[in-house]
């Protein structure tokens, strides 16, 4: 190398050190990458995003059969010497179904609220994020946050009146959620997990499963457990779910320590805003036509099956 060569490498470097952050060249001498096998690599405990094996799923278990993994995951050191994934699952669980033996990893040095911190922000750009999945990241995110002195405070209303306007723009910035529908969503880890895959299935949409809207949900996570399952044997019996005005109700009755089975019901049989006349049968009557766990959907639609045919059947009697 020459003399020449030799002056700039010291320049650049001194520049680098002048106009860059100690936490920045800290980070630099702390990060690297590696092949690793992916069955050495520990899940996040408590992760909240789910990997689901969809379409999506199989779409890229399939590209990564034949290009690989293209985007290297984000895992941390352990002091037992292992590695913890913190960004990557669904890559990580591709590369396992695909059968690759190594994933390319950056290897990144991470407190554990740093990890969290990352963790979720990461996932929350996911094209389809449930709303467990939000519910109890963004909890997670929040106690990080808590835990290394940031406001923390939105929890604690709400309606966020206690949030000072820096943190909510930075909420803004870092999440796709403003800071009222943030407390919404961390308001149902309250709920019991029945209650809770109902809201999920009003994105899922799932076939023969209750769905449940965000807000009546919302109100519900005030219920007891005792009060959200006789809630839940309820709408299993009726095969529905509380509107908003319900919800609020049942809330109110819980608050003031008088709710009951027989009230939860009361409110359920009160009829809703533009609702459809229904006609109501005891279960009791039908359960011997149909296999124990048959969901009402289909009992409905095998009902009606039946009564078209039987019509049928009767103006073909009367030719």
């Amino acid at each position: 190398m020459s003399k020449g060569a030799g002056i700039d490498l010291g320049l650049n470097e001194a520049y680098n050190d002048l106009f860059s952050t100690q936490e920045e060249r800290d980070n630099a001498g702390r990060t690297f990458v590696i092949d690793l096998d992916p069955a050495k690599i520990s899940d996040f405990p408590n992760h909240p995003f789910h990997v689901r094996m969809d379409e999506e799923m199989e779409r890229l278990v399939e590209s990564v059969k034949e290009r690989g993994v293209l985007s290297p995951v984000l895992v941390r050191p352990m002091p037992d010497g292992g590695y913890q994934m913190v960004s990557g699952h669904r890559r990580k669980r591709a590369a396992e179904l695909a059968e690759q033996p190594t994933l390319s990893c950056i290897v990144r040095e991470l407190t554990d609220d740093e990890a969290v911190i990352i963790m979720v922000d990461s996932n929350l750009q996911r094209e389809q994020v449930l709303p467990s999945e939000k519910a109890f990241a963004y909890r997670m995110k929040l106690d990080a946050m808590k835990r290394q002195g940031q406001r923390g405070d939105l929890t604690s209303s709400p309606v966020g009146t206690k949030l000072g306007i820096r943190s909510n723009q930075e909420l803004a910035e870092q999440s796709p959620d403003g800071k009222t529908q943030i407390h919404r969503y961390i308001r149902l880890t309250n709920l019991i997990p029945e209650l809770l895959d109902m809201v999920d299935n009003s994105v899922l949409k799932e076939k023969d499963k209750l769905q449940m809207a965000l807000r009546p949900a919302v109100e519900l996570s005030y219920l007891t457990e005792d009060e959200q399952r006789a809630l839940l044997e309820t709408m299993t019996i009726d095969d529905c779910t509380p509107s908003h005005a319900q919800a609020i109700k049942m809330r109110d009755f819980s608050e003031k320590g008088k709710l009951n089975a027989d009230v939860i019901l009361s409110i359920m049989q009160e009829e809703k805003p533009n609702q459809v006349e229904q006609f109501k049968m005891p279960k009791s009557r039908i359960a011997k036509y149909f296999p124990a766990g048959t969901p009402a959907q289909k009992i409905e639609d095998t009902i009606v099956k039946a009564l078209e045919m039987y019509r049928k059947r009767q103006r073909e009697m009367e030719r």
